[in-house]
């Protein structure tokens, strides 16, 4: 029941950081996200995949129902993240010494660990 109840936190505690991202763009826009994309030669209808990646997949994970693949596509989603505006700061520290990009690594390989260790029993299915 441990197992369970830790992997209930991890999934809530990634889905309400990610989500909180996703509200800040439902409440504000997309723009500077479509700039990235299309400066970096997408098309621009790509940009609205971070509503798919801050919204929709951190509900997924949060309620456990197929959080596997909602922690998949938020692990993509901070993939792009990473490329398309932090991709400068990869190999930089900040001003504490920390890794620049330690909230987005940590967004990514929380994901990557939910994909491959599950949702637990706490969760609306197992997929």
């Amino acid at each position: 029941m441990n197992e369970s109840i830790g992997k209930l936190i991890l999934r809530v505690a990634l889905g309400g950081m990610v989500i909180m991202h996703g509200i800040a763009k439902l409440t504000g826009g997309i723009d500077f996200i479509t700039g990235s994309v299309t400066a970096a030669g997408l098309p621009a209808f790509v940009a609205y995949g971070v509503y798919v990646g801050e919204v929709l997949a951190p509900l997924l994970v949060i309620t456990g129902f197929y959080s596997r693949i909602g922690a998949a596509i938020i692990a993509i989603n901070m993939l792009f993240a990473l490329g398309l505006v932090h991709g400068a700061e990869l190999f930089a520290r900040n001003q504490t010494g920390g890794w620049a990009v330690e909230l987005q690594g940590m967004f990514l390989f929380t994901a990557v660990a939910l994909v491959l260790i599950g949702p637990g029993r706490l969760c609306v299915n197992d997929k």
